[in-house]
Parts: structure tokens; C-alpha cells; sequence
């Protein structure tokens, strides 16, 4: 699957129930038709010089970028962002049209 992604990765605010924003976004994801797929994990293998402090990271893919588009203004998205964006101490957004090299089997 192709199409275009919106990769977010974050280093969460010491205080914060990830649990509770982790829940927050797949039900983000299942209200928004434009998100075909959601995919999330927390890293427990890169040693920290690599990962800079960094623990999880979010990808969501769309068939296009207008889609992507559209997301970045559904009042959901919206709501959920200021949320979103209070409880994270940094993070990194790369917003790309795929290539794939190899396909899953």
C-alpha cells in the first residue's frame, strides 16, 4: 500500500497517562473515514543516543494527500490535537507520499 503517510513520533511528558492518549487516537483514527491505516508502537529496543529521548511513533496512511489534507481539518482531529500536542515534550512530523520497495507477502 502506497498512498501518503503522516508519520508523528514523540517523547511523552513525564506525568502523562499514555494509556489515556493512546485511546484518545485509535478512537481519533476510527471516527476519520480518511484514515485508511493506523499503526503505532513504543520503541524498547534503540539505545538512547539513537532515539534521543524519543519513545513512540504514530503512522497513519491515506490513499492521497488530499485526503491527509482533509484530516488535518476534521473538527475531530482538531479537538484531539490540542490534547495531543499537551502532552508530548517533543516530537518529529514527516508527511510523505509513499514508495514501496517491497511489498508485504
Amino acid at each position: 500500500m502506497g498512498g501518503f503517510k503522516h508519520l508523528v513520533v514523540v517523547k511523552f511528558k513525564e506525568d502523562v497517562e499514555v494509556e489515556v492518549i493512546l485511546k484518545g487516537m485509535e478512537k481519533l483514527v476510527s471516527e476519520v473515514d480518511a484514515v485508511k491505516c493506523f499503526e503505532w508502537g513504543q520503541d524498547i529496543e534503540s539505545p538512547e543516543m539513537l532515539r534521543q529521548g524519543f519513545t513512540h511513533a504514530f503512522l497513519m496512511t491515506f490513499e492521497k494527500k488530499e485526503d491527509y489534507t482533509a484530516f488535518t481539518t476534521h473538527p475531530t482531529h482538531i479537538a484531539f490535537s490540542a490534547t495531543f500536542v499537551a502532552a508530548i515534550d517533543k516530537f518529529v512530523v514527516l508527511d510523505f507520499p509513499s514508495v514501496v520497495a517491497k511489498s508485504p507477502a
